[in-house]
C-alpha cells in the first residue's frame, strides 16, 4: 500500500516532506527485489476539490494546511519516482489487482480508509473483496497519513507491516513517535527491505 506519494508532499511541493523522494526510490528498489511477489497494489491520494476549512491562508499545520493536492492539478499526481515504482510493479506483476483510492474531496481526510475507489467502494471493502489480509505500507507522511492509515487498517483487522525506510515524516521526532504508536497498536515495523 502506497500512501499519498504525491507531488505536493514531495520535495518542492506545497507541503514538502524532506526525504519523500528517497523513500520512493527505496520503494522502487524493494519492488525490484520482489518481482512477482505481490498480487495486489493499493494506492491512496489526497484529491481535494473543496475541503472546507482544511485549507487556510494562515494554516496552523495541525488542523489547517496550505492549499495542496487540488484535484486535477500537478500537486495531486503521483511523484515521478513513485510512478517509476508503480510502472515497474505493473510490468513485473501483470495479473495483479490494483486498488486506487482517493480521499478528502470535500473535507479533511488523513487515513486511506476514509477514501473510496473510483467506483465508490470503501478501501476496507475493496481489500476484503481482493482477499487481502496483510498490508505492507509505505509513503508519506509517517506522522500523518501513514500513521492514520496504519491505525485504521489495524482497527479493520488487517495485519500490517510498515517499511520505515520507505516512509518520510514531516517532523523526525513525531515520525519516530508515530512508528512507536503503530508498533504498540500491533503493526510490525521494519527498517530495511
Amino acid at each position: 500500500m502506497v500512501v499519498d506519494a504525491q507531488n505536493d508532499f514531495s520535495e518542492g511541493g506545497s507541503l514538502a516532506v524532506d526525504g519523500a523522494v528517497e523513500a520512493y526510490r527505496a520503494t522502487y528498489l524493494h519492488l525490484a527485489g520482489r518481482a512477482g511477489k505481490y498480487s495486489v497494489l493499493v494506492t491512496t491520494r489526497d484529491n481535494h476539490i473543496d475541503p472546507g476549512t482544511h485549507w487556510s491562508e494562515t494554516p496552523d499545520y495541525v488542523d489547517t494546511w496550505p492549499r495542496h493536492c487540488a484535484a486535477g492539478e500537478h500537486g495531486s499526481q503521483f511523484h515521478p519516482e513513485m510512478i517509476r515504482a508503480l510502472d515497474y510493479f505493473a510490468m513485473t506483476n501483470p495479473h495483479a489487482v490494483r486498488i486506487d483510492v482517493t480521499k478528502g474531496e470535500f473535507e479533511a481526510a488523513y487515513s486511506g480508509f476514509e477514501g473510496k475507489t473510483e467506483a465508490g467502494v470503501a478501501l476496507a471493502d475493496a481489500l476484503r473483496a481482493a482477499d487481502v489480509t496483510h498490508l505492507e505500507v509505505v509513503g508519506v507522511a509517517t506522522d500523518h497519513c501513514v500513521r492514520a492509515t496504519v491505525l485504521d487498517a489495524l482497527r479493520e483487522g488487517f495485519d500490517v507491516t510498515v517499511h520505515a525506510n520507505q516512509t518520510a515524516a514531516v517532523d523526525a521526532d513525531r515520525g519516530a513517535a508515530a512508528l512507536r504508536e503503530m508498533a504498540d497498536a500491533g503493526a510490525e515495523i521494519v527498517s530495511a527491505a
